[in-house]
């Protein structure tokens, strides 16, 4: 390799050493809360504590280093950013406000040595309620890394293990959801989109996809949040619940095969659901949601 063109891979390196430095994904364990960075600056953190109803991801910042999740506002204060839960299992409510109506209670949360690319976090939680047997146990797999610095992932997987017979009734409250900031989410210009270029609330509400993402801008930038269902889910892919205000998820317990049961399980059945978030600059297209889906389809 001649002088000038020796010169020449030391700029193309010093060009792209900067990028690569940024995606370094690292967390922090503070008692109930792990906080997790990207390029020492705070992307999210899991909430844990005994006092919440669920553990659930907030803030959730995008590559702007602003919230593109909304934490309980007055209308509706059991939403809780990016969360999982269940309404009507048993009898309890594992979902809106009300400790005593049920609550779902981190056993263990372990962060998982990964090198410098991903953090993967181990909860264990056991769902209770007083005076009534812990129907459910679940153990949840999250992954967060950085595939670049326009484009943040999550991969939230979680198994739950039936400890009795557990009947999940009718019921949009369900599973795994997001709620978007409101500068995000459609009544204020934002775009909700699904895998088959369905929009808005009427366009999604109650239909199956493998994906949604939702999308808008604050001041000259654009940034958004996608959910995606992976194939292996019981049920793929699952109608969504979704609303103009900003809510989405993909929510198999409100369009049961049986309306009176509902879901059905015996003592010792597990069930396995995947997804994983994608927080993003720009839009579905300009983020290549539906690539990113086909990717994750291999997984």
């Amino acid at each position: 390799m001649n002088y000038k063109s020796s010169f020449s891979f030391i700029c193309l390196l010093t060009f792209f050493l900067p990028v690569y430095g940024q995606l370094k994904v690292s967390a922090v364990k503070h008692n109930e809360k792990i906080d997790i960075l990207i390029n020492k600056n705070l992307f999210t953190s899991y909430l844990f504590s005994e006092e919440e109803k669920y553990p659930f991801f907030f803030p959730v910042n995008g590559p702007s280093t602003s919230g593109v999740t909304s934490m309980r506002n007055a209308n509706y204060p059991h939403h809780s950013s990016l969360f999982f839960g269940c309404d009507r299992v048993n009898g309890g409510n594992f979902w809106q406000e009300g400790l005593e109506r049920g609550q779902i209670i981190s056993l263990r949360a372990d962060l998982i040595p990964s090198g410098d690319n991903k953090v993967v976090i181990e909860n264990e939680c056991i769902w209770r309620r007083p005076g009534a047997n812990a129907p459910i146990k679940d153990f949840r797999k999250i992954t967060i890394s950085a595939p670049s610095n326009e484009l943040y992932v999550i991969d939230f997987d979680i198994t739950m293990e039936m400890l009795e017979n557990v009947v999940i009734e009718k019921t949009n409250h369900s599973l795994f959801s997001g709620r978007m900031d409101p500068d995000l989410a459609v009544i204020n210009g934002g775009i909700m989109v699904n895998a088959e270029g369905a929009q808005s609330e009427k366009g999604t509400f109650g239909l199956p996809s493998p994906w949604i993402d939702c999308s808008g801008k604050r001041g000259d930038k654009m940034e958004g949040m996608a959910i995606l269902q992976h194939p292996s889910n019981p049920g793929y892919p699952a109608p969504w619940f979704t609303r103009d205000y900003g809510f989405f998820s993909p929510t198999p317990m409100y369009w049961p095969k049986d309306d009176k049961l509902g879901s059905v399980y015996i003592k010792g059945d597990k069930l396995t659901l995947r997804y994983r978030v994608i927080i993003h600059s720009g839009n579905h297209e300009t983020s290549n949601i539906a690539r990113h889906f086909e990717a994750y389809k291999r997984d």
